[in-house]
């Protein structure tokens, strides 16, 4: 089993691990529960993940907590999503500080209650300064969206006159995505058995090393992170180079 001794070595290891949350819903229904328990006991995996990512060294861990796609979810599951939000800032936020833990959100603010931008970021502020692993909370994040307000912004700069096209590079785009200043995640992990990205980090994921495992999200836990931090380091990372 990898430990966080063995992630200080020269083994390569991922700097930013990004993960798609994905299976309370089945989780619960195995256990002939609602899909909203699953929900909620969801919230444990992830405040085991964060701890899991700081012991091991991941300097940014980016989780997609709600999608732009979930509101087509019944009214029910939804509101309960927005109420567990709600209180994982409200209960988490003072342990996440004192942990030197960075919090970033990204997503369309727009559409969400204004209670909860107001948590979102009340917590960015307060962290704001801390140096250790940051977390990155996607809500209400799309990637096709995300990138239409990017080419957006980048369009209304070159019809100003402060951008030319020719000007446009990878590096230029990356400025105008939500995750500037974050690195492109090395490992993307998704649970529940699912092979997909489902519209997650399209841009940022070119050359990230995917993870699928069949574990559902309320079970995950420190032996799934380091198994798939280890599949991670069995892998040789090219980015298009021969061997």
């Amino acid at each position: 089993m990898l430990t966080a001794e063995a992630l200080k070595t020269d083994t390569p290891r991922p700097r930013h691990v990004a993960i798609i949350m994905d299976g309370n819903g089945r989780w619960a229904q195995a256990r002939h529960m609602p899909r909203t328990y699953g929900h909620q006991k969801g919230v444990d995996a992830v405040r085991r993940t964060v701890e899991t990512a700081g012991d091991l060294g991941v300097e940014y861990l980016t989780l997609y907590a709600f999608s732009s796609e979930n509101w087509k979810r019944p009214a029910e599951e939804v509101q309960l999503l927005m109420d567990l939000l709600r209180r994982y800032i409200r209960q988490e936020l003072a342990e996440l500080h004192r942990k030197n833990v960075r919090v970033r959100f990204i997503g369309d603010r727009s559409g969400l209650a204004s209670d909860i931008v107001s948590l979102m970021e009340n917590a960015e502020a307060q962290t704001a300064a801390n140096t250790g692993l940051t977390l990155v909370l996607a809500l209400n994040y799309g990637s096709k969206a995300e990138l239409t307000r990017a080419i957006a912004r980048a369009a209304k700069d070159i019809a100003s006159g402060t951008l030319t096209p020719c000007a446009m590079t990878p590096e230029r785009i990356d400025a105008y995505l939500e995750t500037a200043g974050i690195p492109d995640p090395d490992l993307v992990i998704r649970t529940s058995g699912e092979k997909r990205l489902s519209n997650f980090l399209l841009w940022q994921a070119a050359y990230a090393e995917l993870v699928f495992i069949d574990t559902l999200w309320p079970d995950f836990g420190r032996a799934e992170f380091e198994a798939a931090i280890f599949e991670f380091q069995r892998r040789e990372r090219r980015f298009g180079a021969a061997s």
